[in-house]
């Protein structure tokens, strides 16, 4: 029977290995050097290396989140997808705390009644808790409803990781976020999607930790 290589068993081992692969075939890349553990992360949770050209930094966006994860800041989810990928422990330890409100009866309840995206009524009940870390992978509307309330004043966002995926409005959002000097990481076009929302985070809690 031929060979196929060493079997690499350790969880750490395969993740080491994975993040080898990807530095050798990314090399060379534009990213800084806070930049680019969060774009190893999210090729790593994607295998899609074409993502290395549609993902886009705020300025000064690193330093910024870093910050607000170490003074223990509140994140927001736009589906409890996201939250399922969100490493609690570890932001727990930062002092900080995660939700995600679409499956609220009373969220549920107030959309139907205006007849408007629970994802939007969600976003507002987060906003109106004092989160200041907004993961949105999946709803431009969350998105479109966040930028509003900045517009308007209700809120002042320590991190947006602006990465809804799809066909309808997904696109628009993410372009009209670029366009703003607000602290974001967007990947432009039609990808995005849950995991690279949770995987920025969870990038971004590790260099927390560590720095």
């Amino acid at each position: 029977m031929k060979e196929t290589g060493p079997t690499i068993l350790k969880p750490e081992e395969i993740e080491a290995e994975s993040f080898r692969i990807i530095d050798s075939e990314v090399e060379p890349h534009p990213f800084d050097e806070q930049q680019w553990p969060v774009m190893r992360r999210i090729i790593h949770t994607t295998a899609d290396f074409e993502l290395a050209e549609s993902t886009r930094f705020a300025p000064e966006v690193i330093g910024k989140a870093l910050s607000a994860l170490r003074s223990g800041a509140n994140v927001l989810c736009d589906t409890n997808m996201v939250l399922a990928g969100v490493n609690k422990t570890r932001l727990a330890k930062l002092g900080g705390g995660v939700c995600c409100h679409v499956a609220d009866p009373q969220v549920a309840a107030e959309a139907m009644a205006a007849g408007l995206t629970r994802s939007t009524f969600a976003l507002r009940k987060g906003v109106a808790e004092g989160c200041t870390i907004f993961l949105i992978g999946n709803a431009p509307t969350a998105l479109f409803e966040l930028l509003r309330l900045i517009e308007a004043g209700e809120v002042q966002p320590d991190l947006i990781v602006g990465v809804p995926v799809g066909f309808v409005g997904a696109e628009e959002s993410k372009d009209a976020l670029l366009k703003t000097d607000l602290p974001w990481i967007t990947i432009k076009g039609r990808k995005g999607g849950s995991a690279i929302a949770a995987a920025v985070l969870n990038a971004l809690m590790i260099m927390a930790e560590e720095e």
